[in-house]
């Protein structure tokens, strides 16, 4: 299995092992919304919970928003319980906790609502580390929040390693630090609207456990 191919294993969280409700989402931005006296569209709330467009802050400018402005409303909003208590885990994602290797757990998601959620799913102990980016740490695609987390984890050069997320930031972090990349599309690249590439793009884990060392592509 492609799973067991690799000497340590990260992932990203948001949109890769877990997601949330489209209530809570939609409700996020509503009240974001108020916050910023702008409304957000279902389609441009959706872009942005789920970074569909690529890099969030560069389209929240397209839209003429101020990304500091959105992000400092939009977190100061959100309720780390309630946010844990309204998300759920991919079914596929159970894999992680069967690697017999050290796994890395490399996200955007802050701490306030990263923890909360890993804890209210009961996930915690799948992960050898836990790394939040931050503006000191850097954020994906920047390869400095993988190699923190791989010296986090114990991994070190010359081991074979793997990042898996649901983002063109986490294929473009596995790649700049060096490590093999699987793009797991949980939304199809027509609802994206661009594809994503990496060494192995799937819809879901399973097909890294059926498809031993095959690339896996998408059909047209």
């Amino acid at each position: 299995m492609v799973a067991r191919e690799y000497d340590f294993w990260l992932l990203d969280l948001d949109g890769t092992l877990i997601d949330t409700e489209w209530s809570y989402t939609r409700e996020v931005f509503d009240r974001v919304s108020d916050r910023l006296g702008r409304e957000f569209t279902d389609r441009e709330a959706e872009i942005i919970w789920h970074g569909l467009g690529g890099s969030r802050d560069a389209q929240l400018r397209e839209w003429g928003i101020d990304p500091p402005t959105f992000w400092e409303a939009f977190h100061d909003i959100e309720d780390p319980q309630l946010r844990a208590e309204e998300t759920f885990l991919y079914d596929d994602a159970a894999f992680v906790a069967d690697l017999d290797c050290p796994v890395g757990l490399v996200t955007h998601c802050q701490p306030f609502l990263a923890h909360p959620v890993i804890d209210e799913l009961g996930i915690r102990d799948w992960f050898d580390a836990v790394v939040c980016c931050d503006e000191e740490l850097g954020w994906k695609p920047d390869p400095s929040p993988v190699e923190y987390t791989m010296s986090e984890i114990g991994a070190h050069a010359g081991q074979r390693g793997v990042l898996a997320g649901d983002g063109s930031s986490d294929v473009g972090a596995a790649w700049n630090a060096g490590l093999d990349a699987v793009h797991v599309e949980r939304h199809g690249p027509d609802n994206r609207r661009h594809c994503v590439l990496g060494d192995y793009r799937v819809e879901t884990f399973e097909e890294l456990l059926s498809n031993a060392g095959q690339s896996v592509e998408y059909t047209d």
